[in-house]
């Protein structure tokens, strides 16, 4: 399974994350794109720095909400949504070219992500961007959803628009019983602890998930997220990539 992580997060002289840590053991980076964190010359320097650990790029934009880090959700017409994914996703292409590189993916964040899982005209909005910005590509933009208890929905509005997805599950966030991440108001929604967060990343790669009430959950997915504003999640990382390979 690979591993993506939330990157570039940083803003000006505002640090979030440790990226040059985490990069070397992660396979997929989820880059800022300017409107929740990062800014130009943050961008720049986390895509050199995918580059060079031939970590594969994606884009993370976000609602333009840098005081609420992105973690708000603020209602946009469908034609909002599509311009702010399209610029965002426009901006970290440039500057992957200017690295000689390449965006991959894209990987909506924070209230975004959720919205886009639980409002279909938000999805559609996405994917529609997608479609469009993929038409004028030789290598076709996938979209990184979250894997849940029935993608059917999702998969099906992806396979209209002929957009790839890309499944991920998340080591350090708790689950419910339909496959949702518990919200991050809910006491227990991220964990916190160097095992638990080991031991949910390997119950993952074997196609499963404990939930926060003690079910266990049939989950398939393409990737494993662990998040950069996390430090004990950072801090298992290599310890999640040895145990894999393993």
């Amino acid at each position: 399974m690979k591993l993506n992580c939330d990157m570039g997060e940083s803003f000006g002289s505002w640090q979030m994350g440790d990226d040059e840590a985490v990069m070397p053991w992660i396979d997929m980076a989820n880059i800022a794109c300017g409107f929740h964190a990062s800014d130009p010359d943050i961008m720049s320097e986390t895509v050199a720095c995918a580059i060079a650990h031939k970590v594969v790029i994606g884009a993370h934009p976000g609602y333009d909400d840098k005081p609420g880090f992105g973690r708000r959700s603020i209602p946009h017409s469908p034609a909002a949504i599509r311009h702010l994914v399209a610029y965002q996703t426009g901006a970290l292409e440039a500057i992957c070219q200017l690295h000689g590189g390449h965006v991959a993916y894209v990987k909506p964040h924070g209230a975004l992500y959720h919205d886009l899982m639980g409002q279909p005209v938000v999805l559609e909005a996405i994917l529609t961007a997608m479609a469009a910005m993929n038409r004028q590509r030789d290598i076709p933009l996938s979209l990184m959803v979250l894997s849940k208890r029935d993608n059917s929905v999702i998969e099906a509005m992806a396979r209209q628009h002929q957009v790839n997805l890309l499944f991920e599950a998340f080591a350090d966030r708790a689950y419910d019983e339909q496959g949702n991440l518990v919200a991050r108001s809910q006491p227990g929604a991220v964990h916190h602890d160097h095992h638990k967060i080991l031991q949910q990343a390997l119950e993952l790669a074997s196609g499963q998930v404990t939930t926060l009430s003690g079910q266990i959950l049939q989950l398939q997915a393409d990737t494993l997220c662990v998040h950069g504003d996390n430090p004990e999640s950072i801090a298992t990382i290599a310890d999640i990539r040895k145990a894999m390979t393993i």
